[in-house]
Order: C-alpha cells, then sequence, then structure tokens
C-alpha cells in the first residue's frame, strides 16, 4: 500500500508517516520507482503509535513499545516478560502527569481564591459528554 493510503486507512498524514519512519518507528520497502510501499499490517502499527502518543507517551517512549506495535495493544499495561523497560517508561510517564496535574491544581486553586471562586473539583463544571 502506498503511503497516502496508508495515511487515509490510519487516519493521520503523510508527513507524520515519513517523520514515524525518520524516527524508526515505521518502515517501508520501495517500488521500483522509489515509492514507498507498506504492509497492511502498518496500519496498526501507525494506530498504535498514534494511541500511545494521545496517552502521553513521547516518541522516545513509544520506542520502548516497538515490540508490541504490530499487534493489538491491551486495554491495561501488565508486567509480563519482556516487557519491563516498556512499564518502566509507562511507570515514568505516569508520574509526570500526575506531576504536571498536581502543579496545574495548584495554580488553579491559587487563582481561584484570588478570584474568590471555590477549590477544584475533578469534573466539576465539564459538561457529561466531555468527561468521557
Amino acid at each position: 500500500m502506498r503511503i497516502g493510503a496508508l495515511a487515509e486507512a490510519a487516519g493521520t498524514t503523510t508527513r507524520t508517516l515519513r517523520y514515524y519512519e525518520q524516527e524508526g518507528l515505521l518502515t517501508s520497502a520501495r517500488t521500483p520507482a522509489g515509492y514507498r510501499d507498506y504492509d497492511l499490517a502498518a496500519v496498526r502499527r501507525v494506530r498504535n503509535i498514534r494511541e500511545l502518543l494521545a496517552l502521553g507517551f513521547t516518541i522516545a517512549d513509544v520506542r520502548e513499545f516497538l515490540p508490541w506495535l504490530d499487534r493489538d495493544l491491551p486495554p491495561t499495561f501488565a508486567v509480563g516478560p519482556g516487557c519491563a523497560a516498556a512499564m518502566r517508561v509507562a511507570d515514568e510517564r505516569l508520574a509526570l502527569i500526575r506531576e504536571r496535574l498536581d502543579t496545574l491544581t495548584r495554580l488553579h486553586d491559587s487563582l481561584a481564591g484570588r478570584l474568590d471562586r471555590p477549590a477544584f473539583t475533578p469534573g466539576a463544571g465539564v459538561p457529561a459528554a466531555a468527561r468521557r
């Protein structure tokens, strides 16, 4: 499959796919004319990369998940054979996100206090549809 077809099937752009290749997350064969040619499994790989990035992982983090990118990602990450490095990265990313949340909560509460408004309550003031 050519790069445009992969981009459409995976819901991304050709520029993004070239970037993933440059970063070593995706590979392609070349046609005699020099066009990139991907197999069907590349769709799953790209979707998995995008899912991990959407969860807050960086491109460098995603490299730790290379052995698992060609199969369905599990709904939860559990420690198993050969995944210690990926679990370490996931734990580090979660700690960083938690730290950012704490910082944002402190900033929110400080500003809300100056505006004489209540402290932050997760989900408060957010429409139910936006919380999903």
